[in-house]
């Protein structure tokens, strides 16, 4: 069980919150190389985080943010079940709306490939973090961060993420992450960045 100290200004967030974690994460990744190679518009990765965060990291997972201004999705490794059938579907369906061209198969193959790149040994996965335009370079990223990864030293757990935007490289290096490998979530896709971090 994670032993979490959390500042005032760090808030759980609840399931009724998913629009807004979505919202916020969708904004710091709306200029992500990875997610505008899968998806193509910021409806498709608007809709994309919405649905993660309602079916998956809120009620599996341990979610937090910083009013409306920073969020982040994280699980353990043993309580990290993905979609279902159904919920894939639906997912499916609002892409082939929303998203450009290829939109689905991009995402439902860049999916499979970081599933098999993911670690097997029990971590505390960071599925995302972050925050809005207006709120970048406040420190907000480092004050989101922080309890986690010392809850997750308090339990001896390693921490893994999948770093999609090179410029973040330095972000989480200097938090304690060290680069596993480089990969491909799909054909001619730029490239993924598998990240651990040892407890400390």
């Amino acid at each position: 069980m994670l032993e979490l100290k959390l500042p005032a200004d760090v808030t759980p967030a609840a399931p009724a919150d998913w629009r807004q974690v979505g919202d916020i994460t969708a904004e710091a990744f709306s200029e992500d190389p990875i997610n505008r190679w899968i998806f193509g518009t910021d409806a498709a990765i608007r809709a994309t985080f919405r649905q993660l965060a309602r079916d998956m990291y809120l009620p599996e997972g341990i979610c937090h943010r910083i009013g409306n201004d920073a969020a982040t999705m994280w699980a353990l490794s043993d309580a990290r079940h993905g979609l279902g059938p159904f919920q894939t579907f639906r997912l499916a369906l609002s892409l082939l709306t929303k998203g450009s061209k290829g939109t689905v198969k991009r995402a439902l193959t860049a999916g499979e490939i970081m599933q098999e790149h993911h670690p097997t040994d029990p971590h505390l996965y960071l599925f995302t973090i972050g925050t809005r335009k207006a709120a970048r370079g406040k420190g907000l990223g480092k004050t989101i961060l922080r309890p986690m990864l010392d809850a997750a030293d308090r339990a001896g757990l390693p921490c893994y993420l999948e770093n999609s935007n090179p410029a973040n490289s330095g972000f989480y290096m200097s938090h304690g992450f060290e680069r596993m490998k480089l990969f491909e979530v799909g054909e001619g896709s730029p490239q993924m960045e598998a990240m651990w971090r040892e407890a400390k």
